[in-house]
């Protein structure tokens, strides 16, 4: 599926994000291990017990990496030139093994780069914990440098 274009993005709509995600004990192992942050609150559980979340949580990396990846497809899939930034990052909620995340983006801001061919789109991007009082996990504000259709190759 081919994300949306510059021109497709509209100022003040939010994309709610169909695909959602259980995280596992082994995708935080996997992301850990790959990143190299042997951080013993995401991997001791002896350790993680005696802090004030009572157990391991998730790397708030991955969870922010996770979130980008499930706005892909509604968003960027093809049409994107590059990321340019990701700003505002906060993660108010722990989450932890066996947690769904679902996703939506707001469009706060866009417009065309210098030479007429891009465009610069800013999505508000929030993570939520699927459960009965679903809880803001992760937000940050994704930059990105679209394409334009009339430009697309």
């Amino acid at each position: 599926m081919t994300g949306r274009y510059y021109e497709d993005f509209e100022v003040g709509e939010t994309i709610e994000h169909e695909k959602r995600r259980t995280i596992s004990e082994a995708d935080n192992q996997q992301f850990c291990d790959m990143t190299m942050n042997q951080q013993p609150l995401h991997l001791d559980a002896a350790f993680a017990a005696e802090t004030q979340f009572d157990g391991r949580l998730v790397n708030g990396l991955y969870t922010m990496s996770l979130a980008v990846g499930l706005t892909i497809p509604d968003t960027t899939d093809g049409t994107i030139v590059a990321n340019l930034s990701y700003d505002n990052v906060e993660h108010p909620t722990p989450v932890y093994h066996g947690d769904t995340i679902r996703v939506q983006s707001t469009v706060t801001d866009k417009h065309e780069t210098s030479d007429g061919e891009r465009g610069i789109v800013t999505m508000h991007v929030e993570v939520f914990k699927v459960n009965e009082e679903e809880p803001l996990v992760c937000e940050f504000d994704r930059t990105a440098l679209s394409l334009k259709r009339e430009h697309a190759t």
